[in-house]
């Protein structure tokens, strides 16, 4: 049912989009007029060689238009943005939900073969956990989802978008990804990647699950133990100061781990589209750090402990 609603809501957004679209080309052939007098106009001035008071007057008008029709075009783009990030966000979903649905498949398939083969007890039934590489995969595919960041000109890259915070009052929702630190089994503590499940505002605690394990026993922590991750990819080439800088320390999710380590920013994103190259801590190396490795921009967080001396 949750496929078949995703799939209505998808063909109904990609309506819509199409009439934005159609709306764009509209919006750009009424203003093509505008721009040509412009032309014309600049050629006039050019050819008598002087700018009178009329060719002030008028060339003030003509742009005064020509911004008024930019805009127009700008806000219709918006909205096609929108209905752009909300389909890439149902067919993720989507996609999650066709992955889980196989692996329940597959489960039940060995658990009828080992029914039949004898190893199967009903009482102790196997323990369901997604393999690796799928969810290896579905992480890949949030990091590539994860919707750009376009503001309007002056306006400031809002809290969540690549390296600017949360706001201080800011509550995680539900099924929001988020960077936890837990205590691991030998004492030590860790972050991990994990997924919101549900917070208490009388006790000020959040109640999230380890996205490594299906099943695994809920953690119970304090918000200073939760970082919410990014929810927009920031564009270096319009707001690089919404971005980690080089030598900057961060938490990093290790490549082909659910797990955060401290890093220091090798590079920056140069395009939308490109990761962090980051330089994890590892005191196998001469210098106590890794060779650069990239991490897409949705898995960098700021670090909330010291630099190590």
């Amino acid at each position: 049912m949750a496929l078949v609603s995703a799939d209505s809501r998808i063909a109904e957004l990609l309506g819509e989009l199409h009439q934005l679209i159609k709306q764009t080309q509209e919006e750009r052939s009424r203003s093509e007029h505008n721009l040509v007098n412009i032309q014309k106009t600049h050629e006039r001035m050019q050819t008598e060689n002087k700018i009178s008071p009329y060719y002030r007057t008028k060339l003030r008008g003509l742009y005064t238009t020509a911004k008024a029709d930019a805009e127009a075009e700008c806000n219709v783009l918006r909205r096609a943005l929108d209905k752009i990030a909300e389909i890439k966000s149902l067919l993720e979903e989507r996609r999650i939900a066709a992955k889980i649905a196989e692996i329940k498949s597959l489960l039940e398939e060995r658990r009828i073969a080992a029914k039949i083969a004898g190893i199967y007890s009903e009482a102790e039934p196997p323990r369901k956990t997604m393999r690796r590489g799928v969810l290896m995969t579905l992480l890949q595919q949030s990091a590539m989802t994860l919707p750009l960041w376009i503001g309007k000109p002056g306006e400031k890259p809002p809290p969540l978008c690549g390296a600017v915070p949360a706001a201080g009052d800011y509550v995680a929702k539900p099924g929001d990804k988020v960077a936890a630190r837990v205590k691991a089994l030998e004492g030590d503590e860790q972050w991990i990647l994990a997924e919101v499940v549900s917070y208490s505002h009388a006790a000020n605690k959040y109640e999230v699950d380890d996205i490594d394990e299906e099943g695994k026993e809920r953690h119970t922590l304090s918000r200073r133990r939760i970082i919410p991750l990014p929810q927009w990819k920031t564009n270096p080439e319009t707001d690089p100061e919404a971005l980690f800088h080089k030598d900057q320390l961060v938490l990093a999710l290790y490549p082909q781990t659910t797990c955060f380590y401290r890093a220091l920013i090798h590079a920056p994103p140069q395009r939308p589209q490109d990761d962090y190259s980051v330089l994890f801590e590892d005191t196998s190396y001469a210098d106590g750090y890794s060779p650069p490795l990239n991490v897409a921009q949705r898995y960098v967080v700021a670090c909330k402990e010291t630099k190590k001396k």
